[in-house]
């Protein structure tokens, strides 16, 4: 992912080792001489005296960091405020570099600053996009967000499916459904015991649970099925009012309250983002729905900064390396130098996308797999392809700014689906 960019020759270069308290300052004068440290603290004084400071100098001033955390944010938006040009240094990169300079894996922050400053000399840089100046930051906040409720709500409802649930109503668990039924998590909250169902009879429990039960299941049938399986439990005898069901209901609230939250995430972002045209782009895109569409947009920022689909596939960590020594080469196979949550977005839109009728990623599955059903490398590696054509398509989809394009000769002589066919081929596959 690192990039070199040209370093203008009269410009003063500031690396910063960013910690949570406290920043390692080097700056050096382009003219030569003694390099300036300084150690600047996290307040707002002292990032107002910094910037002052290199306002001062009256010359271009470039500013070098490594992402850590989340704690360079504000001194990067400070200085980005003042006006001067912010590059991000890769940690791979930083750490690699370090290594070879100094001969060993020594670290400490004024080591880092140092070859934070050699990595601006060389022009060994990223380009810094704040998400405040981007406009990206309430986006990234809603996909964050989501995501650790989601991970909390799989995580609760789990713990509901292997330890209250076996104990307490095992039977009940094949009504469950999947973990966005509200309906199966009100049920049990209500009746958390088989005797909790049977002490009220079959009459009041059906005035009772039908309010509940969803209106896209057959009520009756189900009611009178949930009834004859509390009768025949082997769940533990306890009383509903004991400690232990408790806790139980505890549970389920905290269960029904992360999917509550979850659900109004999804409402926000997409009201949002209901007039954002590249959101309205990636929701035709087959596998891309409204959370995919928002972590794309709040990872990814503005795909156009990309001029060709390998720099995005490479900021992704999509790109395919292979390591080679003399004679010997090894496995082709994917960097994972990149965005994460990207990967895992693309990948998880595939997986949709491949389940959907009449659009070119299942019918590019059908043909890797063609004739080696049985083999489940094969299959691996054509959704690892897949995954790859995902972000491609986004990246045209989003550059071109329509969900449509003509290939003049379908695929390419080899039998690989051209991109432009596979922009033009969202909802249909190629022929």
């Amino acid at each position: 992912m690192t990039k070199l960019h040209s370093t203008p020759p009269d410009a003063v270069l500031v690396a910063i080792d960013m910690s949570k308290h406290r920043q390692e300052v080097l700056l050096e004068r382009p003219e030569g001489g003694r390099r300036r440290r300084m150690t600047v603290m996290a307040t707002k004084a002292d990032y107002d005296r910094l910037a002052d400071d290199l306002t001062a100098i009256g010359r271009p001033v470039i500013v070098g960091f490594e992402a850590t955390g989340n704690y360079h944010r504000t001194l990067a938006h400070r200085l980005l405020s003042a006006g001067f040009e912010l590059r991000l240094i890769s940690s791979v990169a930083l750490a690699r570099t370090r290594e070879a300079l100094h001969n060993g894996w020594d670290k400490n922050d004024s080591k880092d600053a140092q070859v934070i400053l050699h990595m601006l000399k060389i022009g060994a840089t990223q380009r810094y996009v704040d998400p405040l100046a981007a406009g990206i930051n309430d986006l990234q906040e809603m996909s964050k967000t989501h995501e650790a409720i989601s991970k909390a709500k799989t995580q609760t409802w789990h713990r509901i499916l292997t330890h209250y649930l076996p104990l307490y109503f095992p039977e009940i668990e094949r009504f469950a459904g999947n973990s966005r039924s509200d309906w199966f998590l009100a049920l049990i909250e209500r009746f958390p015991t088989p005797g909790s169902i049977t002490s009220i009879g079959r009459e009041a429990f059906t005035e009772q649970v039908w309010p509940l039960i969803g209106r896209k299941v057959s009520k009756a049938r189900v009611v009178n099925d949930i009834y004859e399986t509390a009768c025949a439990s082997i769940a533990l005898p306890i009383d509903e009012d004991s400690t232990a069901v408790a806790m139980f209901r505890m549970v389920i609230a905290q269960a029904r309250t992360l999917i509550q939250q979850r659900n109004e995430i999804e409402r926000i972002a997409h009201d949002a983002l209901a007039t954002n045209s590249d959101y309205q782009l990636l929701r035709m895109i087959p596998g891309i729905g409204p959370i995919n569409a928002l972590t794309i947009l709040a990872e990814a920022g503005d795909l156009r900064r990309f001029s060709h689909h390998r720099q995005f596939l490479k900021f992704c960590g999509l790109d395919l390396a292979t390591y080679q020594s003399g004679i010997f080469r090894g496995r082709t196979k994917l960097s994972k130098y990149g965005n994460a949550r990207l990967r895992r977005t693309f990948w998880m839109a595939t997986q949709v996308a491949i389940r959907q009728p009449n659009n070119s990623f299942r019918d590019k599955l059908s043909r890797y797999v063609d004739g080696h059903a049985g083999d489940p490398d094969r299959r691996r590696k054509a959704m690892t392809a897949l995954t790859a054509k995902m972000a491609r398509v986004v990246h045209a989809v989003i550059k071109t700014g329509t969900s449509t394009a003509r290939s003049s000769n379908g695929r390419t002589p080899d039998g690989r689906t051209p991109l432009c066919c596979a922009v033009r081929a969202l909802r249909r596959p190629c022929r």
